[in-house]
């Protein structure tokens, strides 16, 4: 590996202490984590280890790093080493402080505000190590650089040591080695899991990049490494799907200094899977670049379709929606000024970004289709078959509301609705069966409580089109109730209630109806997810009676700390294996009063993860469900058959 200039990067001997430019000080960051890092629990500290991680990645994308490695210590401690070109340690003209002091201890003190040092950069805002340096019990930097190796010691934020040789070295790079602060964080519990799928993404994302996880604390190592890149990427995501085509559809250019990259494979299955970034960064909400190369895969597709007569003169062109059924695809963005925008900052604003990426995919995916008919028919013959499903699910859409107006009713016979109005108080339950519903109706708040029974379990959405979807009863309430339409007709806007509660045996019919309720709000009702409307109500496991007075408790820790408490003699205990088991008066004490119940607000953390987890639950393949079944069998607590 050399240390020259490539063509989107760093000069490692042009990168001085005068490419740090200082911006502010680091004292706010101690009273307002939650500004820095977004929150004080797990999300939180898991972004400190991405932060480090982050800076190791800018100098893999300057191509002068190739390997990175994090270990987590048995103390929750963490580390994170580059074989990059080490953060610089001359003393810092503005500062008058090592350089390694002023990156680490001041606010937006980085190489990435200065163009001529990083190119393209993800973790932009420059914040990243100091931050993780004011978060951190204590902090220990080693620096290989010059000939020489350097360390620096800090606590919470401030140094403990001068910057001093300790030794010499030919190699370079930077070792950063923190403790998260008790003081801080709820918990300073890392996930490993957690950052597996993080670190594989960006592994994928960087090809030729190889990222070392050492877990100390139950001894072990994973290792990404992915010469295909993005490539490898959508093979993995597909390993569970059935791909269409036998090739993946794999495309890098560039275009006023702005490198665009994606890969494409279309599947069999009835949902697309379109995951975008922007440097690195996962922007969930999409952007400029993905309205780009949505733009350009549905016209090159139509033109396509009506050059070789698949499309006749007389036909409607295919929409978006039809030519992406069943695609899965990465598209990575590398942009020299990026601007994040969107609830999460997660959705790239640039305006430039779409024409770019337009124009690139456009003439691109025409060549493709012209050299490989094979694959072209494929494509023109599943978005066709789409294109009749969701036609005929339109007119099925248009016959029940004029079978509506005409009944004069909107909504299911079985549904008891509330009084009230407005999303800000109201709420439906989703009952398994009738036997709950009846007592859901009864012990419920009729003011603002709404309740829908359901029977039996929905169809499996997973292996469905639309048309079949909307032809099954149970969903067609499901969606008349809420009031939002799906697919083409959804409308957050018509949402009629705030929370949208499942509620559901704790038992094995339970959790399948829960997840098949579950795949067909991420699969057609995303939003509802996104938007934090799904709820899943959390019934008592056992009433505990003593003395005449009940105790209901909703695990088996909760029920032996209770034991603990009121004494293990003269009790009476009773297991509920359905919600039908409880009277009215006592679903309303136990789950469906907003004083006291449990609710669990469903969240995608992880698109990727989610769509993972509903392919290998819902999906066809059965070795990869028997896989995750044997893989998480030791982790249930509760199994009820």
């Amino acid at each position: 590996m050399t240390n020259e200039k490539n063509g989107n990067g760093l000069n490692n001997r042009h990168y001085t202490a005068q490419d740090i430019q200082v911006l502010t000080g680091l004292e706010p960051v101690r009273k307002r984590p939650g500004m820095y890092i977004g929150s004080t629990g797990p999300k939180g500290l898991h972004h400190l280890v991405y932060e480090v991680v982050d800076n190791s990645i800018d100098e893999a994308l300057a191509g002068i790093c190739d390997t990175i490695e994090i270990t987590i210590f048995k103390d929750n401690s963490v580390k994170v080493s580059d074989n990059g070109s080490g953060i610089p340690v001359e003393i810092h003209p503005q500062t008058g402080k090592s350089t390694v002091e002023t990156v680490l201890t001041i606010l937006h003190a980085g190489g990435k505000f200065n163009n001529g040092a990083y190119k393209v950069s993800g973790g932009l805002h420059g914040v990243g190590v100091s931050v993780v340096n004011a978060l951190s019990k204590w902090l220990t930097a080693k620096v290989k650089r010059d000939g020489n190796e350097y360390m620096q010691k800090f606590e919470r934020g401030y140094a403990t040591s001068e910057l001093e040789i300790i030794g010499k070295s030919e190699d370079t790079g930077t070792t950063i080695h923190y403790m998260p602060d008790e003081e801080v964080f709820e918990t300073i519990e890392i996930n490993l899991e957690t950052l597996e799928h993080r670190f594989r993404e960006m592994a994928f994302l960087n090809k030729g990049i190889k990222i070392v996880l050492k877990d100390e604390r139950i001894d072990k190592t994973k290792e990404f490494y992915y010469e295909g890149g993005i490539k490898s990427f959508v093979e993995y995501i597909n390993k569970n799907k059935t791909p269409i085509q036998k090739q993946i559809m794999y495309f890098e250019g560039e275009k006023d200094s702005t490198i665009v990259e994606f890969a494409l494979q279309y599947t069999d299955a009835y949902a697309e899977n379109i995951f975008t970034f922007a440097n690195n960064i996962n922007t969930q909400e999409g952007g400029t670049h993905l309205s780009g190369f949505r733009t350009a895969l549905t016209r090159v597709i139509n033109d396509y379709g009506r050059k070789y007569g698949y499309i006749k003169e007389k036909d409607d062109n295919l929409s978006g929606d039809d030519v992406r059924e069943g695609l899965t695809g990465i598209l990575s963005v590398k942009l020299m000024e990026p601007q994040f925008e969107g609830q999460t900052k997660s959705k790239l604003g640039n305006s430039e970004t779409r024409g770019i990426v337009e124009t690139l995919t456009y003439d691109f995916l025409n060549i493709y289709l012209e050299e490989n008919p094979r694959d072209g028919k494929i494509i023109l013959e599943k978005a066709i078959a789409s294109q009749r499903a969701r036609e005929a699910a339109r007119k099925a859409r248009d016959l029940t509301r004029r079978k509506s107006i005409l009944d004069n009713t909107t909504l299911p016979g079985k549904l008891a609705d509330c009084q009230e109005s407005g999303i800000e108080i109201t709420e439906i339950y989703i009952v398994e069966g009738d036997s709950a519903g009846g007592s859901a109706k009864q012990g419920r708040d009729k003011k603002f409580q709404a309740i829908l029974p359901l029977k039996g379990k929905i169809m499996n959405v997973e292996k469905a089109r639309i048309d079949k979807i909307l032809g099954f009863e149970e969903i067609k309430a499901l969606i008349t109730a809420f009031g939002t339409g799906i697919g083409e007709d959804f409308d957050i806007e018509k949402l009629r209630y705030g929370k949208i509660i499942i509620m559901t045996d704790a038992d094995v019919d339970g959790a399948h109806i829960r997840t098949l309720l579950l795949t067909f709000f991420y699969r057609y009702m995303k939003e509802l997810i996104e938007n934090g409307h799904i709820y899943i109500a959390q019934p008592p496991l056992y009433k505990v009676t003593k003395s005449r007075k009940d105790h209901y408790v909703y695990s088996d820790n909760e029920l032996e700390k209770l034991l603990d408490k009121i004494g293990r003699s003269n009790y009476s205990i009773q297991r509920y294996k359905g919600l039908g088991e409880m009277n009215p008066e006592q679903l309303w004490d136990t789950t469906m009063d907003p004083e006291t119940r449990i609710l669990l607000r469903v969240a995608v953390e992880d698109a990727l993860v989610a769509d993972e987890i509903f392919t290998t639950l819902m999906g066809d393949k059965v070795q990869p469900r028997r896989e995750f079944i044997e893989t998480n069998a030791k982790l249930v607590i509760n199994l009820d058959i």
